[in-house]
């Protein structure tokens, strides 16, 4: 597999339908007139993204009140993912992407490296979508750690 171009500013959003850890179709679309963050991280459960998506979860309702919405997707099932959205009380959908076809569409899979090798997988990545499904940011190979509150100082939420 090997890595699509990366989207920028100004690309249109592509479009998705996945299942949710529920299991439910949710698609991109389902976010029509309204900003959306969609961000991509490896796997539920870890530190790293465990750390994300808290973050997330505790900036929610001031992103909310900014008419922002928030997904995460990832290569997991949905089984795994309902293990993460009750364990750590997550408020906002994950959804699931095993074929990876979402992921490599945003440009959020492929080479990267890893504790100094060039591996294939997730490319830790977020996007804010505008009310037309338009890319207003797009930021590849963020940090779990600080990634949320970086957001928020730039979007100024």
């Amino acid at each position: 597999m090997s890595e699509n171009a990366r989207l920028t500013v100004g690309d249109k959003a592509p479009g998705f339908t996945l299942l949710n850890a529920n299991e439910e179709s949710v698609s991109l679309a389902d976010y029509a007139g309204r900003k959306v963050i969609v961000y991509f991280y490896p796997a539920a459960m870890t530190p790293g993204c465990t750390k994300q998506a808290c973050d997330f979860r505790d900036s929610l309702s001031d992103l909310n009140g900014q008419g922002i919405d928030v997904v995460g997707i990832s290569p997991d099932k949905p089984a795994k993912l309902a293990k993460f959205v009750e364990r750590d009380g997550l408020t906002f959908p994950l959804l699931s992407d095993p074929e990876k076809e979402v992921l490599t569409a945003w440009g959020a899979f492929g080479e990267k490296k890893l504790y100094g090798k060039v591996v294939q997988g997730v490319i830790r990545s977020t996007f804010l979508i505008d009310e037309n499904g338009v890319i207003e940011a797009a930021q590849y190979n963020v940090r779990a750690t600080g990634h949320v509150a970086k957001l928020r100082r730039d979007l100024s939420v």
